[in-house]
């Protein structure tokens, strides 16, 4: 905008709300709105095309937390994970043009994660639309196919309708990301409106019949496995879940932020013995998650001439449910809803099954599984075998702690031996795979749980994608321990190559970057660990330094996580 466009902005209105109405100029309007949904935090890097949201912030009663970072995609990912943490829909405010270009990727993780957040981008002004004025690009497009709505804001007196319709979208069944973008003239102008009535979102109940025939398939079922997935802790299922769990007596795994819902070391949690569960299995029932690469396309045993389980899939809306795999029964609603009429209908069984020998078997596999691991987390290999950083992490964690994973092979090991001792304390990046979403995962880690334990697993190449944003650790006084693992290569795609082709290319990074030089210079503090001996004694300093501290724990490349897929 010009000099001369810029001197003719009315004056910012003051805000004000009472029981019926919402007015001042359209930045504070989307506050307001934002503000009755619960966001306690607006992510951003500033952007004159946004600027009355700032002023929206500033002049509430009380003020709005500003948190200003250093690349757009880590406030898209901090509201992301803030969604997946709090359940209330995270907020990011991008600029207009590469502001927001620069946030899709963490809008498409949104999407695939079921995350609920509402990204607010800048657009050029309306009344030069179509004149070539700054980032002049419509932006709807680009984010029609990765978010669950994406529209134009076109007047001030759109958006507080248009605020509140998209955070209503973004915390309803299936929940998700939602984009509006307000031209920068509008933005200025000045509105009011019904204060949003923000109620309950609760998914529908699910169809009783269904619910009754899956009972049925459990009643008769010998070796039956749950699968408990994100859509359980983004539901609010999470207690009720674990209530069935234990009343019916079932094996348990899960993943994603089902992680913690069965806390670790519990006598039905088989994820552990998972290979053994899922390939035994005569009936494995997945709820909250889709029957993707992660979970064999919903196909599970049918291995050595047996029968292949039955699969009974339940997501929180119909539009989850799999269209690929074949069902013996699927049902959508509510998740709390279908645990307890699961629980009532299983009840009403004629004859309670007896999983007794089943659940010992798998309980076995886990005690040797569990043994056996600690030959890794113990290893006194140099270099250093990354499994021993989680031998020494693991015992230092709270029950409370949140565990971010940014990486490749690196995180695959916390998934195979962090196990949450309670529910939403696990981030990862959910199906879409993202790297460079760590960062942005801290940052909001330590708002919403300001007394836990917030960590950050980080592969040496995702660092490469968010590790400036530690300056916004700094500034905004955010303590995080983050545990690097350094095997000075792109370790996931390193491996494969080799075995495709015999070789590798464009696999490699610098040896033993001093990534913690970089945290010092930007305000952290840090060091490089080479002795597997010394791992421990470096946590305990991050763990008590109370500022943005890495652990650069330099590991052997040539020790990559054994894995079943590639993810094809």
């Amino acid at each position: 905008m010009s000099a001369a466009e810029s001197s003719s902005v009315p004056e910012p209105d003051t805000a004000t709300t009472d029981a019926a109405e919402v007015s001042g100029h359209a930045g504070q309007l989307a506050v307001a709105a934002a503000r009755a949904h619960g966001v306690e935090t607006l992510f951003t890097l500033s952007g004159a095309h946004v600027f009355p949201m700032y002023d929206g912030a500033v002049t509430a009663d009380p003020p709005m937390r500003l948190l200003d970072v250093r690349h757009e995609q880590t406030a898209a990912f901090a509201a992301e994970a803030t969604g997946k943490l709090t359940r209330v829909p995270g907020l990011a405010v991008l600029t207009a043009g590469p502001g927001v270009t620069n946030g899709v990727s963490a809008i498409a993780q949104a999407q695939f994660a079921g995350s609920p957040m509402v990204v607010v981008g800048g657009r050029a002004p309306a009344n030069r639309w179509g004149s070539g004025s700054l980032q002049e690009l419509d932006q709807p497009p680009i984010l029609e196919s990765v978010s669950k709505m994406a529209r134009t804001l076109h007047t001030a007196g759109d958006v507080l309708g248009g605020m509140h319709d998209a955070f209503t979208a973004a915390r309803s069944s299936h929940r998700g990301p939602v984009f509006v973008d307000v031209p920068m003239d509008e933005f200025f102008n000045s509105s009011s409106g019904p204060a949003p009535a923000v109620g309950a979102t609760r998914g529908a109940e699910p169809d009783s019949d269904r619910i009754d025939e899956i009972a049925g398939l459990l009643g008769r079922a010998r070796r039956p496995v749950l699968i408990l997935g994100t859509d359980v802790w983004a539901d609010h299922a999470d207690e009720a879940a674990l209530r069935f769990v234990e009343a019916a007596g079932v094996p348990t795994i899960t993943n994603g932020m089902g992680r913690g819902v069965v806390p670790g070391g519990h006598r039905l949690l088989a994820t552990k013995a998972r290979g053994q569960a899922l390939n035994g299995a005569d009936l494995v029932v997945v709820v909250g998650t889709p029957l993707d690469f992660r979970l064999g396309y919903g196909v599970f045993g049918g291995k050595d001439g047996a029968e292949p389980a039955q699969v009974v899939h339940v997501a929180d809306s119909p539009g989850q449910l799999s269209t690929h795999a074949t069902l013996a029964s699927a049902v959508s609603g509510d998740l709390t809803s279908v645990f307890e009429g699961l629980q009532q209908a299983f009840d009403r069984q004629p004859q309670r099954p007896d999983w007794d020998t089943w659940v010992a078997e798998l309980a076995d596999t886990v005690r040797v599984a569990t043994q056996r691991d600690l030959g890794l987390l113990s290893a006194e290999a140099d270099p250093i075998h990354p499994a021993r950083i989680y031998g020494e992490l693991v015992p230092r964690l709270a029950d409370d702690a949140v565990v971010i994973g940014d990486g490749g092979d690196f995180v695959s090991f916390a998934g195979k031996f962090v196990e949450p001792k309670r529910p939403g304390g696990w981030l990862d990046p959910g199906p879409y795979g993202c790297l460079g979403a760590g960062l942005g995962g801290a940052i909001a880690a330590r708002i919403a749980r300001p007394s836990a334990q917030v960590v950050l697993l980080l592969g040496d190449g995702a660092a490469g994608f968010s590790l400036m944003d530690v300056d916004t650790l700094v500034r905004h006084n955010l303590p995080v321990v983050m545990v690097m693992g350094n095997n000075s290569a792109w370790g996931l795609e390193k491996g494969p190559m080799q075995m495709l082709y015999g070789y590798d290319v464009v696999a490699d990074l610098a040896p033993r970057t001093r990534y913690d030089d970089v945290v010092r210079a930007l305000g952290g503090a840090g060091e490089t660990v080479t002795d597997p001996k010394q791992i421990g004694a470096a946590l305990d300093r991050a763990f008590a330094a109370n500022v943005p501290y890495l652990v650069n724990v330099i590991t052997d490349v040539e020790a990559a996580y054994p894995r079943n897929t590639f993810g094809i």
